[in-house]
């Protein structure tokens, strides 16, 4: 066989093989999500631009001991600054998309205690926890910037849940992307 001939036949294999590579995954997807909008802040979460971290507190296995119990509710606050002022009040929602979400819509513990979960709330409506199901998370109410200001404050919680009721001990990590959303 000649040179150009194994060549050829290489370049063959290698196209026929590179194709089945590239889309040998079924989860290789990068979605993208954005907005264009007359008003921009700087986002924070507890006062922090970059990387927040909530420090849940530590709760017992038998807080978490019945299916659908919940323990540790401890609230974050989502800020927004130097925003441009506006002449009437304007609703910013906050949007959530969980990494690692379970059937449940709650964030999937990546952690090392087993039946826990963690849900994201509003604490004035602890009975009715954000499902984190879908590409697009949830989008959160309850931010609001006044008319004339240029910052605005909410508060979201999170706190740890058992669907099963058969928690136990280790450590709970879970994390959401967050931005927000200027209506």
């Amino acid at each position: 066989m000649t040179l150009n001939k194994k060549i050829a036949a290489i370049a063959w294999v290698a196209a026929a093989i590179a194709p089945a590579m590239a889309f040998a995954g079924s989860a290789n997807t990068i979605n993208f999500q954005g907005e264009v909008t007359t008003q921009t802040c700087a986002v924070t979460v507890n006062g922090n631009a970059a990387n927040p971290t909530v420090l849940l507190p530590t709760v017992s296995t038998a807080d978490l001991a019945t299916a659908g119990s919940n323990a540790g509710m401890t609230n974050f606050t989502v800020g927004v600054t130097g925003c441009t002022s506006v002449s009437s009040a304007t609703p910013i929602k906050t949007v959530f998309v969980g990494n690692q979400v379970d059937s449940n819509g709650n964030l999937g513990n990546t952690g090392t205690a087993g039946g826990v979960a963690l849900q994201l709330l509003d604490p004035t409506a602890p009975s009715t926890p954000f499902s984190l199901l879908g590409a697009t998370g949830y989008a959160a109410t309850g931010l609001n910037l006044a008319a004339g200001s240029t910052s605005a404050t909410y508060n979201y919680a999170v706190r740890y849940y058992s669907a099963v009721g058969t928690a136990t001990a280790g450590s709970v990590l879970g994390s959401v992307q967050y931005a927000v959303s200027y209506q």
